[in-house]
């Protein structure tokens, strides 16, 4: 399935300018963003089970600050599955297309 234009969008404003995004990972899987200090998952399903691969993606990298960036309407959900993780859970902070 090809990912939408809103989650590009927030890929690529995790990454920042410096920063990449789909960074190969272990096992042919790619973590969504990163740059020199942070590594960001983007994830807008709402599946507990999608939050929880995410969350194993951030744990295989080593970097100082990993965040979960998810909709609004999943925050709940996503901090619950993070509790033991530590990853910081945000609100995609994106514009909607038109």
């Amino acid at each position: 399935m090809s990912e939408s234009k809103e989650h590009k969008m927030a890929k690529e404003k995790a990454a920042g300018k410096r920063g990449r995004t789909e960074v190969p990972l272990k096992g042919g899987r790619r973590l969504d963003a990163l740059n020199e200090d942070r590594a960001t998952e983007v994830e807008r399903s709402g599946s507990r089970k999608l939050i929880k691969k995410a969350l194993s993606r951030l744990e295989e990298v080593a970097r100082k600050k990993k965040e979960l960036h998810v909709p609004i309407k999943d925050l709940a959900k996503a901090r619950k599955s993070a509790k033991n993780h530590p990853v910081v859970v945000k609100e995609i902070r994106t514009k909607k297309l038109a």
